[in-house]
């Protein structure tokens, strides 16, 4: 089934985008130029999807299972994603669940200089992402350790702007793909005329929308193909899957994995996930659907 979107100007207040042709099920891009990033030297091609590992250095994380509050255990942790298939490690300190009251910043620094070093130590090249929505935070993760990419889930970018050898990601907390579209398009263009080089998007799920925009969102999610730019999912075991199946975080691996699946058929090119293995699972599977579906 393909969604043919035909060329032009104007699309939900997106200036100047041009739609592809795209492939709902295979999301293969008429072009054939796989998208890629390069993070800090190291090119990261999209070819397939990747796996983003979280490591929770936090008390208070929404997922208990998810809390890393030693440096060995983050280092067990950042073990596991690498050994279970993760491409990048995603390393927060600061909790951004709901209802929760952000930590200061100088906190937030002292949490992840200990994991920061004893990754960095043990894995020197690994792919690192930090997530963080403070640009004082951001800088020095990139200045001191070489982070390569920073996942911030602020409704705003960072002033001014981070290095543009470092991978950024975009998220909106707009509630309706309509609204995405156009934050998306307005932040993106801002930050590329700034120089910004390799930036990732990521339509907030979980993020000032309820259950039903949320599923909402995952539908019509090959339309953010249109900025022919990676696609970041965020819903592992998060409460627009709790409230689904009326079960608690610890209870909703299933519900995660389907909708999973449900994003790579529809563009997704970045899970950000608790169950690394499961994930990759899902991404093995979809992969072998995507190809059997070719050589038909």
């Amino acid at each position: 089934m393909l969604v043919s979107c035909c060329k032009i100007t104007q699309f939900f207040g997106i200036p100047a985008v041009y739609f592809i042709e795209y492939c709902y099920f295979c999301k293969d891009m008429c072009t054939g130029h796989p998208l890629s990033l390069n993070l800090g030297g190291q090119l990261l091609e999209l070819c397939q999807p990747v796996v983003m590992g979280i490591l929770n250095c936090t008390p208070d994380s929404f997922y208990a299972a998810s809390r890393e509050q030693t440096v060995d255990a983050a280092l067990r942790r950042a073990e596991q994603i690498l050994r279970e298939g993760g491409t990048i490690i995603d390393i927060g300190a600061c909790s951004t669940r709901p209802g929760s009251t952000p930590v200061d910043e100088a906190v937030e620094m002292n949490r992840l200089e200990g994991v920061l070093n004893a990754v960095r130590q043990h894995w020197p090249d690994a792919l690192l992402s930090v997530d963080t929505f403070r640009a004082g935070v951001a800088r020095r993760c990139i200045a001191e350790w070489g982070v390569q990419l920073i996942n911030s889930v602020a409704p705003t970018d960072f002033t001014p702007a981070l290095p543009t050898n470092v991978a950024q990601v975009v998220t909106s907390h707009a509630a309706t793909m309509e609204q995405i579209l156009t934050d998306l398009s307005q932040r993106v263009e801002k930050l590329q005329a700034g120089g910004q080089r390799d930036i990732i998007i990521d339509p907030g799920f979980g993020f000032g929308k309820t259950t039903e925009e949320n599923f909402r969102v995952l539908e019509q999610l090959p339309l953010l193909s249109a900025f022919n730019l990676p696609v970041l999912v965020g819903v592992s075991r998060k409460r627009m899957l709790q409230q689904t199946v009326d079960a608690p975080a610890e209870q909703t691996l299933n519900a995660t994995t389907a909708v999973h699946m449900a994003a790579l058929e529809r563009g997704a090119n970045i899970l950000r996930v608790h169950d690394v293995a499961q994930a990759v699972e899902t991404v093995k599977v979809f992969a072998a659907l995507k190809c059997e579906k070719q050589n038909r």
